[in-house]
C-alpha cells in the first residue's frame, strides 16, 4: 500500500476525523501533524484527571491509530522545551511538558530502532525510574525510557532524546493539551519523526491478530489510559 492510499483509507475510516493529516508531512517532516482531538479517559470511560496520575509510572493509551501505543508520563519534574532532530536531520522544537508543573508528557511507545512496542503479552520498552542496574547495559542517566530489545535509551524530560543505543532519532512526541479547569488531558497530534508507515508494514500480520481490521483506523473521540502493568502481562526489565 502506498502512502497516499494509506492516508486515504485512514481518513475514510475515521468519521469526523477525516482530516487525519495536515498537509503532506510524514516520517521525515518534523513539523507538527494535526490528528483528531482525543480525550484521555480511565477504564470506565471517565476523563482522566491529570492530578491523579502517579508520578514516574508507566501509563499507556493508543493514538493516533488504534494499534499505535503511547506512553503517558508524569515525570514529577518540569520537562522544558528542547531542540531535536529526526534521523533525516529535520530540526524541530519539542514544546516541553504540560500541566501546572509542566511534568506531563507523551511519546510514541514504538522504539525508533527495531519498532519494538508494548503488547498485551509482552513489552521490552518502558519508562524506568532511577538508573538501570544491569552492568551489561549501563544507564546513560536517570528516569529514562529503555528498550531492552536493543538497549536504546531515551530521556522523556528532553523530548525523548536518544542518550544511548542504536536508535537514530527521538521517540515521536504526542502533543497534549491540559485543561486546567477540568484537569483533563487531550491528545491533539504528533511531533518529530513518525514511524507509523514502517510499523504497519513490519507488523501487518501480527496487528491483524491483535487488533483486527481496526489497526489502521484513527482513534476517534476518546482513548483509554491504563497502567502498563495492567495493560501488559509481562513488562520486561533489564
Amino acid at each position: 500500500m502506498d502512502r497516499r492510499m494509506f492516508v486515504e483509507r485512514c481518513a475514510l475510516g475515521s468519521g469526523p476525523l477525516s482530516a487525519v493529516l495536515a498537509g503532506s508531512a510524514w516520517a521525515a517532516d518534523a513539523k507538527p501533524r494535526s490528528y483528531g482531538r482525543v480525550l484521555l479517559t480511565d477504564e470506565l470511560g471517565q476523563p482522566i484527571k491529570a492530578s491523579r496520575l502517579r508520578a514516574q509510572t508507566n501509563y499507556v493509551f493508543h493514538y493516533p491509530f488504534e494499534a499505535t501505543p503511547v506512553f503517558l508520563l508524569d515525570l514529577g519534574k518540569p520537562a522544558l522545551a528542547t531542540s531535536l532532530r529526526t534521523r533525516d536531520q529535520q530540526a524541530y522544537q519539542w514544546p516541553g511538558g504540560v500541566g501546572p508543573a509542566r511534568s506531563l508528557v507523551a511519546f510514541s511507545a514504538i522504539c525508533a530502532h527495531k519498532l519494538v512496542y508494548p503488547t498485551k503479552d509482552l513489552s521490552f520498552i518502558s519508562f524506568r525510574k532511577g538508573a538501570a542496574v544491569n552492568p551489561k547495559t549501563p544507564s546513560k542517566g536517570s528516569d529514562l525510557i529503555h528498550c531492552c530489545a536493543d538497549h536504546s535509551q531515551y530521556d522523556p524530560a528532553r523530548g525523548a532524546q536518544v542518550l544511548g543505543g542504536p536508535a537514530e532519532q527521538p521517540l515521536c512526541a504526542v502533543l497534549l493539551e491540559h485543561d486546567p479547569k477540568a484537569d483533563t488531558l487531550t491528545a491533539t497530534g504528533t511531533l518529530g519523526g513518525e514511524l507509523f508507515d514502517d510499523f504497519f508494514k513490519k507488523y501487518e500480520m501480527k496487528l491483524s491478530l491483535e487488533v483486527g481490521p481496526r489497526a489502521r483506523q484513527a482513534v476517534a473521540g476518546r482513548s483509554m489510559v491504563r497502567e502498563l502493568d495492567s495493560f501488559c502481562r509481562n513488562a520486561v526489565r533489564c
